[in-house]
């Protein structure tokens, strides 16, 4: 079984409390859920919408038919009837007009019998949950957790009024419950707390900001300081000064906000000070649209600073890769001390889906600090030449008549600014042999579908899902399709790609950028040819639908 169920209508209308509700209750009967939000700007008003899939198998995509739809507006209806599959139900209030497949109920009369107009969501959860079987103990449990007090009561009211409204429909049986729910943010955020971050600093922008509010949240509980700066420009500077004192240090941001960190980040470099930042992309120039979805910074993350200097660019996949991704940035920054940027997608920060719960056992804290040498007497080098340009890095203050120096100027061995020729080349060399090193890190593309495919699609970030659902799809029906999803993007991991490529009959990138900022990057680091592309750059996020009728669109032309 797969269903969807769209919830839409404006702003402050309370379309999350269902989706909360919904999620939840779904979740705890034991089955998979997949939630995906598209909504405005604004606070009040608009046409906002969230949909709620959920199934017995996994899911790693949105659908573009829907089985139900809660409309809270006649423009609800406008926009999504078309999306209704056959034989499916659209839920409204009886004051809105009659057509075929609509079922009237009477939420906003209710509600005021109720007390409180600000109930019907919850009277809408009941009906759902009777059509669809839910179990009425789950969502009763998952209201006492929601609301306190004299509100839950009026919403428990709420439910057995939705409940009572209908008849189920559709039976779901509980099952056991073993996984957990959660998003991309949350599962970031968690990842750096399990990888020991004590530092973190930014100032609000979406869609960083739930990192940030997350990591607050436990900060009291893990021993974390969390600081919000009044601008970016100072933020990854204080990371990079708590990095310098020896923690473990972390900022975010979206695009406008990264290209306030920009100098900074070029310091980082030069200072070889250890550091992750998020960059949780939305679309540009500009404040763009602000709370919707892209992947057009890739090439400026890469390339972001002044000057030449080491640095690692992980794009995040799905909540589970963000998780591990963000545990394992921190160790390859303090190993080569370096910036590594964390790059996520609107779309990734906000969906809800379930995954197994992560396995803590497999985070492990490799610090790389180096110990002070008893009875040596020479002065300390912070910036040694060494075989892999990694130099003993020193905490400041531990060790006695020791002083750690650092400079934003060209510098030698020991810190002190020094413009001759010798030391700049010697530096410039020590820096970029990390490189040497960072590529025997790299973790190449996850490859999904069969291992040598004649169609051979290529993405990076949170186009997995979509992937990883359309490749699965046509592979049942006999096509030979496979896919390479990318994590590690910078440097560039270019092995597996250069493998199936040269064997494929055809490759595809799958980007949401304008310009194949990834197939360039193919381009430029390998000699394989792009037969095409699928590119979406309008804000939403692609699904596996859309994947299977363009590539057959392609393939037909």
């Amino acid at each position: 079984m797969d269903y969807t169920i769209l919830i839409g209508g404006a702003a402050g209308q309370g379309i999350e409390t269902v989706v909360l509700l919904l999620e939840k209750t779904i979740k705890r009967s034991g089955y998979n859920v997949f939630t995906y939000k598209n909504y405005m700007s604004m606070v009040r008003g608009g046409h906002n919408f969230m949909q709620v899939r959920f199934s017995d198998k996994a899911i790693s995509t949105y659908s573009t038919k829907v089985d139900m739809i809660f409309a809270m507006t006649a423009e609800t209806v406008a926009f999504h009837k078309n999306n209704l599959k056959d034989g499916g139900l659209i839920i409204l209030d009886e004051n809105f007009h009659n057509e075929e497949n609509f079922m009237h109920y009477p939420f906003q009369k209710l509600a005021k019998e109720i007390g409180n107009e600000k109930v019907v969501p919850t009277i809408g959860f009941g009906v759902i949950g009777r059509y669809f079987g839910l179990d009425k103990d789950i969502a009763i449990n998952t209201l006492k957790e929601t609301f306190k007090d004299k509100i839950l009561q009026l919403n428990l009211e709420a439910l057995d009024k939705g409940f009572d409204l209908t008849e189920t429909n559709k039976q779901l049986d509980k099952r056991e419950d073993k996984n957990i729910i959660i998003n991309g943010n949350q599962a970031l955020a968690m990842g750096a707390i399990a990888a020991g971050v004590k530092y973190y600093c930014g100032y609000p922008m979406t869609p960083s900001t739930s990192v940030m509010s997350y990591i607050s949240g436990k900060s009291k509980e893990m021993g974390i300081v969390v600081d919000q700066i009044e601008d970016e420009v100072g933020a990854l500077n204080m990371a990079l000064g708590a990095s310098y004192a020896g923690t473990r240090a972390m900022t975010g941001s979206s695009g406008g906000g990264f290209a306030l960190m920009v100098e900074a980040l070029s310091l980082a470099g030069i200072l070889e000070q250890p550091v992750v930042v998020v960059n949780a992309q939305r679309p540009g120039p500009a404040t763009g649209l602000s709370t919707r979805t892209e992947q057009a910074d890739l090439r400026f993350v890469i390339h972001a600073g002044h000057g030449e200097f080491p640095r690692m660019v992980i794009t995040l996949r799905n909540p589970e890769d963000s998780f591990y991704q963000a545990a394992r940035a921190f160790n390859i920054a303090e190993k080569y001390q370096i910036p590594v940027i964390l790059m996520t997608e609107e779309y990734l920060t906000d969906y809800m889906t379930t995954t197994k719960p992560f396995d803590f056992s497999k985070i492990t804290i490799e610090r790389n600090i180096a110990e002070p040498e008893e009875g040596n007497t020479e002065r300390y080098k912070r910036y040694k030449y060494t075989e892999t340009g990694v130099s003993p890095r020193l905490l400041p203050g531990k060790t006695k008549d020791t002083v750690v120096l650092v400079d934003s100027h060209e510098h030698n061995e020991y810190g002190n600014i020094d413009e001759s020729i010798e030391t700049r080349n010697s530096m410039m060399r020590k820096r970029m042999k990390k490189l040497d090193g960072l590529k025997d890190e790299l973790m190449e593309p996850d490859q999904l579908g069969v291992d040598n495919p004649e169609i051979l699609l290529v993405g990076f970030g949170a186009t997995h899902g979509a992937l990883a659902d359309a490749v699965q799809r046509l592979s049942s029906e006999g096509m030979s399709v496979g896919a390479l999803v990318y994590g590690d993007i910078w440097p560039f991991p270019d092995k597996l790609i250069n493998s199936l490529g040269k064997n494929a009959d055809k490759i595809i990138t799958v980007e949401q950028n304008m310009t194949g900022q990834l197939e360039s990057l193919i381009l430029e680091k390998t000699r394989l040819q792009i037969y095409d592309r699928i590119l979406k750059y309008d804000g939403r996020a692609i699904n596996g639908d859309e994947i299977i009728h363009r590539l057959n669109a392609i393939l037909e032309s």
